[in-house]
């Protein structure tokens, strides 16, 4: 019988991490888990991946969750600290985007 090894479904790359061998980060799958879609559904939502790299990208998270946590939460503060040119630009309409922002964060918690 032949041996069968492990596949990898996340590289990290570039400071980041990314489904392997696709220009996807896993932020993008990892987030609508926590959401709660289905990996089908996730699929649907970007079908460049098969349903196999989401699962894999899933287990991924599971057994690193803290870690990938706090990789999440350090990207976002990052995006978060750039500046932003509609905030320079159009100052009203970036706090009407920021309290939708909040607003949404508020609902989902």
């Amino acid at each position: 019988m032949p041996v069968v090894t492990a596949k990898s479904y996340v590289e990290y790359r570039n400071e980041a991490y990314w489904v392997e061998g696709t220009r996807i980060s896993i932020d993008s799958v990892v987030y609508a888990f926590r959401d709660g879609l289905a990996p089908e559904s996730i699929v649907q939502s970007f079908p460049l991946l098969t349903l196999e790299q989401v699962y894999g990208v899933i287990t991924f998270y599971l057994a690193n969750r803290a870690e990938v946590d706090a990789y999440l939460a350090a990207e976002q503060a990052a995006f978060d600290a750039m500046p932003q040119p509609l905030q320079v630009s159009a100052p009203g309409l970036y706090d009407k985007l920021l309290a939708a922002k909040a607003s949404q964060q508020q609902v989902n918690s």
